[in-house]
């Protein structure tokens, strides 16, 4: 009985390594190709992702271009807020926020998700929208899975 336990444990512990491992790959993966998009210009980000998009969602020629220069914008947006985070890493004063400060933040967050959101439902038909919100949701589920085990790993 004591050996089957053993046993049992054994696998378990494999188990376990295992699963860790493949996690750390996949971050591993994941850290790679953010440190390939960083290189990109907002021009060629833009074009890529429309051409995902395309590929998921079968996108007329105007969608196409309707969506080219939306993203186009959004990759813009999004190199300015990463340059001033940098900026604000890189100055030698470290800056603690404030509830005021976190709420404004976050509140500008979800007003650029509506907008996002908007802009959007404007641009593909209703099916093509129900597809793009369903694989939002998937991926806003995997961010937060990810936060959630990078906090109880910190716990541990």
């Amino acid at each position: 009985m004591k050996k089957i336990v053993i046993i049992l444990i054994a696998l378990v512990a494999m188990q376990i390594t295992a699963q860790e491992k493949k996690r750390d790959h996949q971050r591993d993966g994941q850290r790679a190709q953010m440190e390939a998009m960083k290189d990109l210009s907002p021009d060629e980000i833009a074009t890529l992702q429309t051409k995902k998009m395309t590929l998921h969602l079968d996108l007329n020629e105007a969608q196409q271009n309707k969506v080219q220069a939306f993203f186009l914008e959004e990759a813009k947006f999004r190199k300015a807020k990463m340059e001033e985070r940098k900026a604000m890493k890189e100055s030698s004063e470290t800056k603690t926020f404030t509830k005021e400060d976190k709420f404004k933040m976050m509140n500008e967050r979800l007003d650029h998700q509506i907008e996002v959101k908007q802009k959007m439902k404007s641009i593909l038909n209703a099916e093509q929208f129900e597809k793009w919100d369903a694989s939002m949701g998937k991926m806003e589920q995997k961010r937060h899975g990810k936060k959630k085990i990078e906090k109880e790993k910190n716990k541990q």
